[in-house]
């Protein structure tokens, strides 16, 4: 059995260097430069709306399998995962698991139905049996505020894990860091537009298996593979094998538990930039495939974040980490150099690094799509943008986006991002769920409806996030110093998602809107694919 003596480990401090500052560098460049490579040869083809929101359905259903578990294992799966189990053991697997349970609703649910109904965006789906306009700018605004959750997330773990690998410990230096990531990932964006985006994601998903499962092998080998012997010696430097380190057994922190894996469990089905993916394929039949590829994939990378975790909290120890630059998102990282040393150092947080760009890079994409495609063409311009304009709006509005990112990332940098993450999964779960399920199977659902639910979720999950202790009022809060919080749960989705339901029920039932030949139109179209391409059938 391999022992951590908590005492050394005690005197790590903020100021520790881990690995080469060049070679990890030289290892960052190495992958920055492959897949601008890739964006580039994207760019050809990258004239058209289709191109450049969907890549002309181009990919089959296992290379967009890849790409959506490239878009999916974000940095909260890699980093934030591990280090959650690092510090809290038991209770941090429960973020890998209620991300992959999520997948079963949108198999089931929403990937076929979805992806014969929609064309580019969300909105597509929930405005096409509805009064257009005032629909596409509630999705479009629901997808932004997501998206941005989302972001900050991302950049907050690109500030860490930069900051861990180049010992950059002062704040203004970390901001430059993250500012760098949102250049990275606008020039992906404007360069190689979603055909890029998605060889970025297909790269990153190979590298970062593979990186997980070399970690995976090597830990276990520390132990003779005995998995057992690792549970152990991870319980005994910290990380409890035992349920309510984290959450507790009873009270509010059992509440907030629930809460949250509601969140994770729905989230999923609601998130803006995964929807967007199923569009990348022909047909429904290779968006079902492709979820089926995502599905093994993704459980197969959160199988191992427990051997990270538990290696981590073993072989690294919880003082050290907590200790570190990004602190429990610098888990994975840590242990890399613990394994092997400076270079597999290196090519674990170059891999980490090409996690967080390629999901940023598909954040921004579904955003800027959804602002052009919703706002700009279809209720500004009312469908009939001028020539090209869509595009070059897309474009400018991915600036836009990245720059508020960079400027979120900053200030949430610090965060255990899969903490934030999960954030993000009750804002979707709350304000784009309820609608595109109603909007798919309930025939009698309509505008007001549509708009109570989705303004309606948005206001209450946000409003109790702002005053909630994730925010202030806490030790682990973004303002810890202040206190504003009233709101006992860390995360709403116990209190939104229903009162997102409800909103969308009791805004239909008042309303006398009725368009039953829409809804039956909208059904065929589901279940055959019959106009996917936007061409309405007749009445």
């Amino acid at each position: 059995m391999i022992t951590t003596s908590l005492t050394s480990l005690a005197q790590a401090t903020e100021s520790e260097q881990v690995g080469n500052t060049a070679l990890n560098i030289a290892i960052f460049a190495a992958f920055v430069v492959l897949t601008l490579v890739f964006v580039i040869r994207a760019s050809r083809t990258n004239k058209s709306t289709s191109q450049m929101y969907t890549a002309g359905a181009s990919f089959t259903g296992r290379q967009n399998g890849f790409a959506i578990s490239g878009d999916y294992l974000s940095a909260a799966s890699f980093l934030g995962i591990a280090g959650a189990i690092a510090l809290t053991g038991y209770d941090g697997f429960l973020y890998s698991i209620g991300f992959l349970v999520a997948w079963v609703i949108a198999l089931l649910l929403v990937a076929e139905l979805l992806r014969n109904t929609g064309r580019f965006t969300m909105a597509d789906v929930l405005s096409f049996r509805m009064q257009e306009r005032p629909v596409r700018t509630a999705a479009a605004v629901s997808t932004l505020v997501v998206s941005f959750f989302y972001l900050l997330a991302q950049m907050a773990g690109a500030g860490g894990l930069v900051a861990l690998l180049l010992n950059i410990n002062d704040s203004f230096g970390q901001a430059l860091v993250i500012a760098g990531v949102g250049a990275l990932m606008i020039v992906y964006v404007l360069v190689g537009g979603m055909k890029g985006t998605t060889y970025v994601q297909i790269i990153k998903a190979i590298l970062l298996i593979g990186a997980a499962l070399l970690m995976t092998v090597w830990v276990l080998a520390q132990y003779g593979f005995n998995f057992s012997d690792l549970l152990g010696d991870g319980a005994a430097a910290g990380a409890s094998l035992e349920p309510g380190k984290k959450y507790g057994l009873d009270g509010v922190t059992k509440i907030d538990f629930i809460s949250l894996s509601v969140a994770l469990v729905l989230g999923t089905a609601g998130l803006p930039h995964i929807l967007m993916r199923f569009y990348t394929v022909p047909t429904a039949k290779e968006a079902r495939k492709s979820v089926v590829w995502a599905i093994w994939l993704i459980g197969l990378f959160y199988l191992f974040t427990l051997t990270l975790g538990y290696g981590a909290a073993a072989l690294v120890g919880p003082e050290r980490i907590a200790a570190a630059p990004g602190a429990a998102n610098s888990a994975a990282p840590l242990l890399a150099y613990e394994l092997g040393g400076t270079l597999l150092l290196g090519i674990v947080s170059a891999v980490a690094f090409a996690t967080i760009l390629a999901v940023v890079a598909g954040l921004t994409i579904t955003a800027s799509a959804s602002f052009a495609h919703d706002i700009y063409a279809n209720v500004i311009h009312r469908g009939d943008a001028p020539d090209g304009q869509e595009v070059k709006v897309a474009r400018i509005a991915a600036i836009v986006i990245g720059i508020v990112a960079i400027f979120g990332g900053i200030a949430a940098n610090g965060q255990n991002i899969a903490f934030l993450v999960a954030l993000a999964f009750a804002v979707a779960a709350s304000a784009n769920l309820p609608t595109i399920l109603y909007s798919l199977f309930w025939k009698r659902f309509n505008t007001r409806g549509c708009l109570w639910s989705i303004y309606g979720g948005l206001i209450i999950t946000v409003g109790l996030i702002i005053f909630s202790p994730a925010v202030s009022g806490s030790e682990t809060a973004m303002f810890p110093d202040n206190d504003w919080s009233w709101f006992p749960l860390a995360n709403p989705g116990l209190v939104s998602i229903p009162a997102s339901f409800l909103l969308g029920i009791l805004g239909t039932l008042t309303s006398k809107e009725h368009l039953e030949y829409k809804a039956a139109e909208m059904e065929v179209r589901a279940l055959t694919g019959a106009g996917a391409e936007g061409k309405a059938l007749d009445h």
